[in-house]
């Protein structure tokens, strides 16, 4: 509470501006007194001015609230009021407003000079001034105090002047109210609070047509995605048909070229038929004229005749080529005679020249022998006759040399070819598994990326849960539950106290013996006043019992209202008509009491149903989870193993699919690893065969032709095998990724066992578990629900009689007092005179009644000012306990939010780490498909680095191999060139 403490007046109406006007203000009254015009109302007002900054009433503008200076005799004047007060927290505070007033030619100036707030800090101690705008003081003061503007200028600083202000007109009153109360704010905050509404309306209506364009666009999405899904089908379907028929079409067009060149073939043949068809009829003519020209018939068959034809064209033959022989010979013997005598001449001149060229062609053919015995020795072209060689036993030698070459470029070519197979064999092994780890790092990629924004939410999640962890922090739960428990005692302690203390009956109490006071003081001024006239008494009498019969009818008409309900709270029985209010209200507080422990159990039986029901709400919550994941995990097992295995198997036969897998992986490898092995004897073979010249496996030895048919078996044995081997490479594979696929899914199957056989019993046994507790608190709560209903309908019984029976009290009262002034009536009129007391007497007796009325009125309003003390603090006992339990709703919602952000967080987390599953498992098959490819480049490369080398190895034999052959050939030219050129010696 805030608090004035002094105030300084200086040069304010009729203080002087040259001294220094100090008041205190004592605790807790200060009284200001003296006479007309000593300054009292000037206190008020320069209190209001320094608190609220207003002027008061009739002051000019300020020009008549300073001193006047034609009275000071000066031109200038200046006021100053300085207030010292203590704030609503406690500390002092001194406000001090300076004004000035000035003379001038026509007029007076009024000003404000300057407005300081004045504190002390509370660190150092010193003092600490501000100065503030006059706008800003009026508004830091009243902040100060704790009391509004409005209050200070109407109600606690009021000017005399305006003190009637309440009787003034209703527009000006509702104002002053208005500023007195703060309506203009809740005015204010209700007009902002309508347009907020209307604004909410209308964007609520804005926001619903949104949502039916939304729905509408959603509903046109999911057909368009319909639509899209059918017509991807249609395409599929169209595309396998497109397919098919190209593949229809690439039969038709085979059958189209089979049928031309079948066509083609047909025409040559139909050429042929027609040209031997005229080559026989023209034989055939020939053979008739010959047959017509034969002069007899010859009887002998045709082979026979044939036989005979062709003797006689092999006799005509050798005739002719005898005739011919003898007429070149006789030819021959005369030019021979005719040169033989130049020959000779010329013979004996080539002689020493032949003989110079017999002996390099003898020396030419034995290195052409030589040669030949050293290539049929280096590359095992079979046995040689002994040397010298003849030129044609030389030529055929050359020319199987020729044809060595010949087959060993062949052999080159077939090799180079196989080679090439193979080598594209694993080229295409290596694009496959290039681009399956393509794929491979795309899924990994997409899976980072879904992890990377699940741990972004998640982290948003996590700092939502600590803004609600810090905001639950703050409440301190514990303490929350044992202020609302100290509150309730606190609260039951009052209850119990007000009901203990039973005001009402001792209320009732002092007033029956203050009626009863009065009763008697009535009776002693009657008997003071009898003595001075009764002329009236019988007029009084009358109407006295008229009014006792109306009271008497009121009491019977509410008696008869009234008196089943009567019944029906006090269970058949209708008491006294004293004692009717008084037992009435006994019922209603016991009713009361009742009823606010059945509300209060009702409410903590209801408080355990909900919690029950969040339990219940967490548990089948988890059991769909669990459900739900079993779900998944069961829908990705069969989605995988209807991707790996051909044939439909249920899910629970997967041990005996991966068992299957494992040993369909063993053989197929084992089978590979065969086959490898195989193949790679097959070059080992040939090498040792080539090289040795003997069989590989028994060391017998090769003739030329064994040799080459042994190699072309090994070549044709080796080009077959690397068919075979990349088919079984690629079978080996298939079972190897078949079975690491079902290895990786091992463990999905033991999780989602696990699920079925301990986790999901488990949640259906603790749901069951809570469903009957839930049953047994709800069967419970229901009880104490009707039996609060009964309660409160009794309540409402008895509270519609509480009015009646008040009215019913008072009118018996009225009846009492009625009947008891008749009863005076009668008796004064009837015995008067008779034990009649003295008038002192009378009046002592009178004053000691009235004494003690008053004591008992003052007893009366005591009881009252304490019952209302008590009921002010079981209120703001109740207010408080609503709040704390408010706090606790509060904490519990932050609570719920904080367990839906943790469910969230592990569903979430759940998601995460299925994602580092799923990437774990693309890690390891993109380890193995890495390994796989570096696996593959690795054999690629040394194949190739090998196949290159002997190539390089081949090429040179084969340079080599052809300088000698071209040495031998080059030999042969020049011995057959030493031949003819001999033999035109000779000749």
């Amino acid at each position: 509470m805030s608090t004035v403490d002094k105030m300084l007046i200086k040069g304010i109406r009729s203080f002087d501006p040259e001294n220094k006007n100090v008041i205190t203000f004592f605790k807790p009254l200060t009284l200001i007194v003296g006479p007309n015009g000593a300054g009292k109302t000037t206190i008020i007002e320069c209190l209001k001015l320094s608190c609220t900054g207003e002027l008061p009433p009739n002051s000019r503008s300020g020009q008549s609230f300073i001193h006047d200076p034609k009275v000071a005799g000066e031109t200038e004047t200046k006021g100053q009021i300085k207030l010292r007060f203590k704030t609503a927290a406690g500390k002092d505070v001194v406000c001090i407003r300076s004004f000035q007033l000035t003379q001038k030619t026509s007029k007076m100036e009024f000003k404000a000079i300057e407005s300081v707030l004045q504190t002390i800090n509370p660190h150092t101690g010193e003092k600490v001034c501000l100065s503030y705008r006059c706008a800003d003081m009026d508004r830091e003061i009243p902040a100060l105090m704790g009391v509004s503007k409005a209050v200070l200028e109407n109600v606690i600083f009021v000017h005399q002047d305006e003190s009637n202000w309440p009787l003034q007109d209703p527009s000006t009153l509702k104002k002053k109210f208005d500023d007195i109360f703060s309506a203009t704010r809740y005015t204010k905050a209700l007009e902002v609070i309508k347009k907020l509404h209307k604004d909410q309306a209308q964007e609520i209506k804005t926001y619903k047509l949104k949502l039916e364009n939304l729905q509408t666009l959603k509903d046109a999405a999911y057909k368009l995605r319909e639509s899209i899904n059918q017509d991807q089908e249609k395409a599929e379907s169209i595309m396998t048909q497109i397919k098919d028929f190209e593949e229809n079409i690439h039969g038709v067009e085979t059958k189209i070229l089979h049928a031309e060149n079948t066509s083609k073939e047909m025409r040559k043949l139909q050429d042929q038929i027609s040209t031997s068809s005229i080559a026989r009829i023209t034989l055939f003519k020939l053979q008739q004229t010959q047959y017509a020209a034969l002069a007899e018939e010859n009887e002998d068959t045709d082979e026979e005749l044939k036989e005979w034809q062709s003797k006689f064209e092999e006799r005509i033959a050798l005739l002719q080529s005898k005739i011919g022989k003898l007429e070149r010979e006789l030819n021959d013997e005369e030019i021979k005679s005719s040169l033989l005598s130049q020959t000779i001449n010329d013979s004996l001149r080539e002689i020493g020249k032949l003989q110079a060229e017999a002996d390099a062609h003898i020396s030419l053919r034995h290195e052409r022998d030589s040669t030949i015995q050293m290539l049929f020795a280096k590359y095992n072209l079979g046995s040689l006759p002994d040397t010298p060689f003849s030129n044609e036993i030389a030529s055929n030698f050359t020319m199987r040399v020729k044809t060595k070459l010949l087959d060993l470029e062949k052999d080159l070519q077939d090799k180079k070819k196989l080679d090439s197979k193979e080598v594209s064999f694993l080229w295409e092994r290596h694009a496959t598994t290039n681009a399956r780890h393509s794929k491979i790092e795309g899924q990994k990629q997409a899976k980072i990326e879904s992890k990377t924004g699940i741990l972004k939410r998640m982290k948003e999640i996590e700092n939502e849960r600590d803004v609600a962890e810090h905001e639950l922090s703050n409440l301190n739960l514990s303490h929350l539950d044992e202020k609302e428990k100290n509150l309730q005692i606190e609260l039951e302690r009052k209850t119990h106290l007000l009901g203990e203390r039973d005001y009402d009956s001792n209320i009732n109490q002092k007033r029956t013996e203050i009626f009863s006071l009065d009763q008697k003081i009535k009776a002693l001024a009657h008997e003071r006043d009898v003595m001075a006239t009764d002329s009236d008494d019988r007029v009084r009498l009358g109407m006295r019992k008229d009014e006792l019969e109306i009271c008497k009818n009121k009491l019977k008409k509410i008696m008869g209202d009234c008196k089943d309900q009567i019944r029906g709270v006090l269970k058949g029985r209708i008491p006294s008509d004293k004692d009717l209010k008084k037992e009435i209200t006994q019922a209603f507080r016991s009713v009361a009491k009742e009823h606010d422990d059945l509300n209060s159990k009702c409410l903590e039986a209801e408080k355990e149903v909900k919690l029950v029901q969040m339990k219940i709400e967490d548990a089948e919550s988890h059991l769909s989870k669990l459900q739900k994941d079993k779900d998944a995990k069961r829908r990705f097992l069969d989605l995988k193993l209807q991707s790996l295995v051909s044939v439909s198997c249920d899910i629970e036969s997967f041990p005996d699919v991966l068992v299957e897998a494992m040993g369909k992986k063993d053989v197929q490898k084992s089978k590979y690893n065969i086959a490898d092995g195989m193949r790679q004897m097959f070059e080992p073979f040939e090498r040792v065969a080539r090289a040795h010249h003997i069989c590989p496996c028994c060391e017998r030895p090769f003739s030329t032709e064994e040799e080459d048919e042994f190699v072309k078996k090994q070549r044709v044995k080796s080009s077959s095998s690397a068919e075979h081997m990349k088919k079984l490479a690629e079978e080996s594979s298939n079972s190897e990724s078949q079975f690491q696929q079902l290895d990786k899914l091992r463990m999905v199957y033991e999780e989602y066992v696990k699920l079925g056989k301990e986790a999901i019993p488990f949640a259906e046994k603790s749901l069951n578990q809570l469903m009957e507790d839930l049953n047994e608190k709800s069967q419970a709560f229901d009880d104490l629900v009707v039996v609060l209903a009964q309660v409160k309908a009794e309540k409402e019984a008895v509270e519609g009689l509480l009015q009646p029976v008040e009215t019913f009290d008072k009118f018996l009262g009225d009846r009492k007092s009625l009947e008891e002034q008749i009863e005076d009536l009668e008796y004064k009129l009837d015995v008067r005179g008779q034990g009649v007391k003295s008038v002192e007497e009378v009046v002592l007796q009178l004053n000691a009644l009235q004494n003690k009325r008053d004591t008992l009125n003052q007893e009366v309003e005591n009881l009252r000012d304490e019952q209302r003390y008590l009921n002010l603090d079981i209120s703001n006992l109740q207010t408080r306990w609503h709040s704390v339990r408010e706090e606790k709703l509060k904490a519990t919602n932050i609570l719920n939010k904080i367990r839906k952000t943790e469910e969230e967080l592990v569903r979430l987390a759940e998601e995460n780490e299925q994602l580092d599953l799923d990437e774990k498992h693309l890690a390891e098959d993109l380890v193995s498909v890495v390994k796989e490819k570096d696996t593959s480049l690795l054999e690629y490369n040394e194949l190739k680095s090998r196949l290159e080398h002997e190539y390089d190895e081949m090429a040179e034999n084969k340079r080599i191999f052809q300088q000698e052959l071209e040495k031998l050939l080059a030999l042969a030219s020049k011995i057959k060139e030493y031949v003819y050129s001999i033999r035109d010696l000779l000749l």
